[in-house]
């Protein structure tokens, strides 16, 4: 296993050294020995000391995963924002710094700070590393102070905000660094990748403007926004997209789809982007995104990004959910593929592959991509790697997705937390159709509200992240921590999904930490403990039935019953083997709940704390404390009452 890259790291760090001095610099105990609380260190001596730990520690062997599954089916993944998770105030004057501090290196988050975070990862159990898109960023119409990384400016360049000034080695040298370190630790490492959108000022418009949508930019037209649909269109619409029907899907109108014009021949880049000229001179610019589904979503405008243009036809020369998302049938014939602008998507991630050793991509919005484009994805990836995985952001784990070629899926948790009736009825689905691929277990990502988000208080936001922590370890899913949620962040990094009004105007949008300087409270924890034990004491439990928790099948996902609705229930079975999850959603106040069993006396093994749990009479009563969990086997003889 190399680690070239790793020791120009450490050797650059030594040089650095004897060319500078430096004062104190701040670190959280976490990262460092899993205490809360700050040391204070030499920072050439901490990286050094870090990486060269690293380096000497013995390599791990990558977990293969199940033969027929691929490495997927085991990946345990600790999902890593960089240029946010990394962060941390480091001088401690009370906010993260865009500039280096004197001795050279950042304050926001960098491939060198998250090298070192790598140890305090795996002593998690997490053997996966998912890295959100690490490349280049637009800066025109930038949101916040650093923008986007989802507005990329250019698919092969990295964020220059990623790399420590300090260093005298190339971002990919960098981030080569990461990469081996991680494997070298026993982790694999996935990139998400984003094929639908591009910065508004990306570097392929000046190359290749007919990958993109243009608009009439005359005086005295309206400004540009999302098409309106009056309500009969809007009924239409939803009635053939339920029923799959995309042939002749409703239009926008003709006042809005005529704002569109082919690619002019001359561009210029100004303070706001390109502009040029249409063939008859009027002046055109290049058209921004929106939210395209549902049609009548009122999101505001993605000024900072704009849609690439996937297929080339005449007729469907603008932006609307039918040319974007949910294609209509006629530009789905060959001839009016891009064919120029698929080709050069499909290299992408070999090319990662290739310089950087990754072993996986996830695909942002991969479920609105052109199945033909898709699948040209990912059989380029693998074709010099069969083992190479692919997840996608889709919420049903069906046997069509592994048919594509993909090993995992984004899934639906996260939409279901926050009612255990909603919960219950996802486990009712999932058991009903079976689980063909791994879906995240998490109840949160960066584009959803936290865990922790909007509860009464601080203790009820950790109970209830260890308790979907604990249930979707036991389901056939890949056990998913969104960096933060071990410490309870409560932050939102985005507010993308299933938030409110109230949530938008106390999170302004430039102050998100998707697109501005932020760190989470790695210091104090946000005044609670950590959950890094009880996941790593979850884990352990999770890889002794490990055979009996990845299986998919049909009926595998059971609920026995309990006496009260707060309690939620769940019972694995295969192989001969049972496991029960039985937890308290009531993360406020206790909850006794009594099961009922074939077997009229038994004592169980609760595997979280190791106490035993009595059956008598046929039932099984259990104080729960608020958000609590318990995990226990039953004998493949027992049978539970419904």
């Amino acid at each position: 296993m190399t680690i070239h890259s790793l020791d120009l790291l450490i050797a650059s760090l030594e040089k650095a050294r004897r060319e500078s001095t430096s004062p104190g610099y701040a670190v959280p105990n976490l990262w460092r020995n899993g205490a809360t609380g700050i040391s204070v260190v030499d920072p050439f001596d901490y990286f050094s000391e870090t990486l060269d730990a690293i380096g000497n520690a013995p390599p791990a062997k990558l977990d293969a995963g199940p033969e027929e599954s691929g490495w997927s089916a085991s990946a345990i993944v600790y999902n890593l924002f960089v240029r946010y998770d990394a962060a941390f105030d480091h001088n401690r004057d009370g906010q993260i710094g865009t500039d280096a501090l004197a001795e050279g290196f950042r304050e926001t988050g960098t491939l060198l700070k998250a090298i070192t975070m790598l140890p305090y990862i795996r002593r998690m159990g997490v053997n996966t590393l998912y890295l959100l898109p690490l490349t280049s960023i637009g800066s025109v119409n930038r949101k916040g102070s650093l923008g986007s990384p989802y507005a990329i400016k250019n698919q092969y360049r990295l964020d220059e905000t990623l790399g420590e000034p300090a260093l005298d080695l190339s971002l990919e040298t960098q981030l080569k660094a990461l990469v081996e370190a991680a494997h070298h630790l026993g982790m694999r490492v996935v990139f998400e990748f984003v094929f639908r959108t591009s910065s508004i000022d990306s570097d392929w418009i000046e190359q290749h403007p007919k990958w993109f949508y243009w608009i009439k930019s005359s005086e005295g037209l309206p400004p540009y926004a999302a098409p309106a649909f009056e309500d009969d269109k809007l009924t239409r619409i939803y009635e053939q997209v339920d029923k799959h029907d995309f042939h002749e899907l409703p239009e926008p109108d003709e006042a809005y789809r005529n704002r569109f014009v082919p690619a002019p021949e001359k561009l210029a880049l100004g303070e706001h982007g390109y502009s040029g000229a249409t063939a008859d001179g009027e002046p055109c610019v290049i058209a921004s995104a929106f939210s395209d589904w549902p049609p009548d979503d009122r999101q505001p405008p993605w000024t900072d990004v704009t849609y690439l243009k996937l297929h080339d036809s005449p007729r469907f020369n603008y932006i609307a959910y039918n040319t974007i998302r949910m294609y209509d049938e006629a530009l789905e014939r060959p001839e009016f593929r891009a064919s120029a602008l698929w080709r050069e998507i499909t290299g992408i991630i070999p090319w990662y592959r290739e310089q950087f050793g990754i072993d996986g991509a996830m695909i942002d919005m991969g479920h609105a991509l052109p199945p033909e484009l898709k699948a040209s994805i990912v059989a380029e990836a693998r074709r010099a790697a069969p083992e190479f995985a692919f997840w996608d952001e889709n919420f049903d784990p069906s046997p069509k997705l592994k048919e594509e070629g993909f090993n995992a899926v984004f899934g639906s948790l996260p939409f279901v937390i926050h009612d255990v009736l909603f919960i219950k009825g996802l486990l009712n689905f999932l058991n009903r159709n079976g689980v063909a691929i791994p879906f995240f277990a998490t109840g949160e990502n960066h584009n959803t509200p936290r865990v922790c988000h909007n509860l009464a208080g601080k203790e009820a936001g950790r109970r209830r992240a260890l308790f979907l922590f604990t249930l979707g370890a036991v389901l056939p899913a890949m056990p998913f921590i969104h960096s933060g949620m071990e410490i309870c962040e409560w932050q939102p990094v985005n507010l993308g999904l299933n938030f409110t009004d109230d949530d938008r105007e106390r999170f302004p949008a430039e102050s998100l930490p998707l697109f501005a300087p932020a760190s989470c409270d790695w210091a104090e924890s946000n005044g609670l403990e950590p959950l890094c034990d009880d996941i790593r004491k979850v884990l352990a439990i999770r890889s002794r039935y490990f055979e009996l928790v990845r299986c998919g099948d049909k009926g595998s996902i059971t609920q026995p019953y309990i006496s009260e609705t707060q309690l939620l229930t769940v019972m694995r079975k295969s192989g001969g083997r049972n496991l029960v999850f039985a937890g308290n959603s009531n993360f406020e106040e206790p909850v006794t709940g009594t099961m009922e069993f074939g077997q009229q006396e038994m004592e169980l093994e609760e595997l979280i704390s190791g106490r035993t749990l009595t059956v008598t009479d046929h039932k099984l009563v259990i104080d729960f404390a608020p958000g609590q969990c318990v995990l226990f086997e039953l004998p493949d003889t027992t049978e539970e009452q419904c």
